[in-house]
């Protein structure tokens, strides 16, 4: 395991335990797949841990996965709607991070902490972000294959 859970500003988080190599694996997605009804029946809070891969579908993303924060300079992405993977070499102790944003359709906001000069403040659907933002994260193969086939 290359990863350890522990506390930070946004509650917990996952740290890097040794450095890690752009293009590797960090977390195999798991959990149930869910309907869109199951999702709306849940608390704000619960619901915000399902991860859409279709208009209807979701995988009720289970720890540790669930615990990688958002930011707007991220070192990880999903690939292949199922691993996360270093899309930037990362340092020991290193936060492990991913852009929300490559995974959420419409409808989903959430005001962004991260602190980043390319901080954008809100983080929204796929289509509000920088369009050259779009593309460099298609090119890097961690957008969601649903969201893909909407936007390609």
């Amino acid at each position: 395991m290359s990863y350890t859970i522990k506390n930070c500003r946004f509650g917990r988080g996952i740290f890097a335990t040794r450095n890690i190599s752009k293009g590797e694996t960090i977390i195999t997605i798991t959990g149930p797949i869910i309907t869109q009804k199951e999702v709306d029946k849940r608390s704000d809070k619960e619901a915000a841990n399902a991860l859409q891969i279709d208009d209807d579908l979701y995988i009720d993303f289970q720890e540790p996965g669930v615990l990688v924060n958002h930011s707007c300079n991220p070192n990880t992405g999903i690939s292949r709607d199922t691993f996360l993977i270093a899309i930037k070499d990362i340092s020991v102790e290193e936060e492990i991070t991913w852009d929300y944003s490559t995974s959420v359709d419409t409808g989903w906001t959430m005001r962004c902490a991260c602190e980043e000069k390319s901080c954008r403040k809100v983080v929204k659907d796929f289509e509000s972000i920088p369009i050259n933002l779009q593309k460099k994260y298609l090119k890097q193969g961690i957008v969601m294959t649903y969201i893909k086939k909407k936007v390609q």
